[in-house]
């Protein structure tokens, strides 16, 4: 008759030890340690609702909890102890709790599996690291907002395909990117609501015959629910790539602000100027001053685009239900949860430190014939058909262009040789200022429409 292995928590049916590359290879525990908390939340609402079905008794129920607590505290003043060889977080935990109280500890495990104890974890600590990570976009939302407001005067070249395009307020350049965090922040909301159902009572992947009550543990931890089916309680992991491909949108976002940052403090631009807090040198060159913390920001979105790839990649040919693949769910989401955040409040750190160069931008008004689209749209006006005046327009760039001198350089006599209908008023509507004040369209970019975008924001965000 064999031994069996009464130091691994599924080791009854085993005489053999593992080999130590298999112990190695398969050790989840020194990543898996980082939702301990959440590991013992579960367990201490776990246990307290056998306690309540008489599935254990109150007394031992009591004993249990209380445990726990202790080993909580341990956990978070020592980390992982030094004593205890255990695979993972689960293992570690009754491994403890059976040490501080005995065989009463064996009980926690009553009508539970690793496979619903995992996922609950998971789903525990999305609602943490979600949390907090919408809370950073929002103060990064607010610190552009704040920028905005601060360069109210300052126009700069707009840009398609990076050449010059229309005039526009560099502060409905900046809101851009706040709409464009809100709506990261909504897909964060999403998949937290997506993910927030208690797994817990599922076990294996097939349910329980104890008489459990799963609302009560769901209602104990918070949740709005119960999840609907054992198998996909425990078999997917859908919840865990919405959220890293919420955090891919968002790396998107930043990277884009801080290519823009990058190309925005270099020589050609000079649009932006970052702080030494902000920038590092060379080991050779003396004079250089680099944008590295955007750089970085840039370059982290591959690492964030990979965890997901991870993921999918892991997930897509698993069939129903558990896998052991699914035990590499945790270091892409954690690495995309704790990567994006970094780059979140590196990125609120930079616009805070920005200072913005209005004489540059406003040199670079007067060159790439900015104002094209406000003469064929003044042309239209004088009852000229758009595709005519577009093509008005567009010989008058080229004649410009020949002679080495913007539109507003023009004398009239030249204008109206390319169109009779052009007139005196021409220079008032060539001027960028006038021109970007002029787009009074929702959304546009007159400050009358920016004003209400920074207003609409704050009003927003101060609900929040």
């Amino acid at each position: 008759m064999t031994q069996p292995r009464a130091d691994i928590l599924w080791g009854g049916r085993f005489s053999e030890q593992p080999s130590p590359l298999a112990a190695r290879f398969s050790n989840s525990l020194e990543t898996d340690f980082t939702f301990f908390r959440e590991d013992i939340t579960g367990s201490i609402a776990h246990a307290t609702m056998l306690g309540t079905c008489g599935i254990i008794s109150e007394n031992d129920a009591n004993a249990i909890v209380k445990g726990l607590k202790l080993i909580l505290l341990e956990l978070e003043e020592n980390g992982i102890p030094q004593d205890i060889e255990c695979e993972d977080i689960h293992s570690l935990v009754e491994t403890m709790l059976v040490r501080k109280i005995g065989d009463v500890g064996k009980k926690l495990h009553t009508a539970r599996s690793r496979n619903d104890q995992v996922a609950l974890d998971e789903r525990l600590y999305l609602r943490v690291k979600i949390d907090a990570l919408i809370d950073l976009l929002r103060t990064c939302s607010r610190a552009f907002i704040e920028k905005a407001e601060a360069s109210l005067d300052m126009i700069m070249p707009g840009y398609t395909h990076l050449q010059h395009a229309q005039p526009v307020m560099l502060s409905h350049h900046l809101l851009a990117y706040v709409a464009m965090f809100d709506r990261d922040s909504s897909r964060f909301s999403d998949a937290l609501w997506r993910s927030d159902l208690s797994p817990l009572g599922a076990a294996a992947f097939a349910g329980t015959s104890f008489p459990i009550d799963r609302e009560q543990i769901a209602n104990e931890l918070g949740f709005r629910g119960i999840t609907i089916n054992s198998v996909d309680s425990v078999s997917d992991r859908d919840h865990l790539i919405e959220t890293i491909s919420a955090c891919a949108i968002t790396m998107m976002h930043l990277s884009r602000f801080a290519e823009e940052s990058v190309l925005w403090s270099s020589s050609e631009f000079s649009f932006v100027r970052f702080s030494d807090r902000l920038t590092t040198g060379s080991s050779i060159m003396p004079q250089k001053k680099n944008p590295d913390m955007a750089e970085l920001i840039r370059g982290k979105t591959g690492k964030v685009y990979g965890a997901l790839m991870n993921l999918l990649t892991t997930m897509k040919a698993l069939p129903l239900a558990y896998n052991r693949d699914m035990q590499e769910d945790k270091q892409p989401l954690f690495d995309a949860l704790d990567t994006t955040a970094d780059c979140v409040q590196m990125t609120t750190e930079l616009i805070e430190d920005a200072t913005f160069n209005k004489e540059k931008m406003t040199v670079q008004l007067s060159s790439g014939f900015l104002t094209a689209t406000e003469l064929a749209d003044y042309l239209v006006t004088k009852a000229v058909a758009f595709r005519d005046a577009h093509s008005i327009t567009g010989k008058l760039v080229a004649y410009a262009e020949e002679h080495n001198c913007q539109l507003h350089e023009l004398p009239i006599s030249v204008l109206k040789t390319y169109s009779p209908q052009i007139g005196d008023d021409i220079y008032d509507v060539l001027d960028p200022v006038r021109a970007v004040h002029r787009k009074r369209s929702a959304g546009g970019t007159a400050i009358s429409e920016v004003l209400k975008q920074i207003e609409q924001w704050k009003q927003y965000l101060n609900k929040k």
